[in-house]
């Protein structure tokens, strides 16, 4: 086996090295040496997006979608397979390198996703994206799940308030999707708490159903805000 190429990395602010690598055609994303994603196994994050698309009850003429982390692109161009011409995509990532990566070495491994005129690339932390009824469907790929490897401050968006966070910046009935390595019980739990109806998939890694299985949490937004009573007549 030819051993890997390290073709460039970064450090987070958290210390951690975020580096690309590629054997031969494959292609790694790793933290700190541990494998974030990689071009051999991509079947679930096009699963993730696919799942969202049809988890939207109304499907408006020009979808307004958040996807956070560009990773590999995989997400991202089977998002773009689901979207009509009107649709507006804002990927947000906050290593400019990734987008670099994607531009000059991965791109043709997701068709060019970066090169849709639908696509908007936002270098910046998903948390200053979210605006209130912004969204119909907002997919995150950022980490290996609710558990935040990539970045300590992405905590902030698997907890209580950050659900809520979520649930406010989607539109009424719009869709959350979030890609997970390993499944999580108490996460969906705590999706319901915030106001989504909550489940949990689980999926293949890859296409082909091998590669282990990965999940994929689905909160649609519940809309609780309450029927004001008309007043009694006298």
């Amino acid at each position: 086996m030819k051993p890997l190429e390290k073709l460039d990395q970064v450090t987070t602010v958290d210390g951690k090295e975020l580096a690309l690598y590629r054997r031969s055609e494959d292609f790694y994303i790793k933290i700190d040496g541990s494998d974030l994603m990689t071009s051999r196994a991509h079947g679930s994050e096009e699963e993730m997006a696919r799942l969202a698309w049809r988890g939207l009850g109304r499907v408006p003429p020009e979808p307004q979608v958040l996807v956070g982390g560009l990773g590999m692109g995989y997400t991202l161009r089977a998002t773009l397979d689901q979207l009509p011409d009107g649709a507006k995509v804002v990927v947000a990532e906050v290593f400019p390198q990734v987008v670099r990566w994607n531009r000059e070495l991965l791109g043709h491994l997701a068709r060019h996703p970066l090169s849709d005129p639908r696509v908007l690339v936002e270098k910046a932390d998903v948390n200053d994206l979210l605006r209130i009824d912004a969204y119909d469907m907002i997919l995150f790929d950022v980490d290996s799940g609710p558990n935040a490897l990539t970045l300590a401050a992405n905590h902030r968006l698997y907890d209580d308030a950050g659900l809520a966070r979520l649930r406010q910046a989607l539109k009424a009935g719009g869709v959350l999707s979030i890609w997970s390595v390993s499944p999580d019980s108490g996460f969906t739990k705590r999706m319901r708490r915030a106001g989504f109806e909550a489940t949990r998939q689980t999926v293949w890694a890859r296409s082909c159903a091998k590669g282990g299985r990965h999940a994929i949490f689905l909160g649609r937004k519940k809309n609780q805000e309450r029927t004001r009573k008309s007043p009694k007549r006298r």
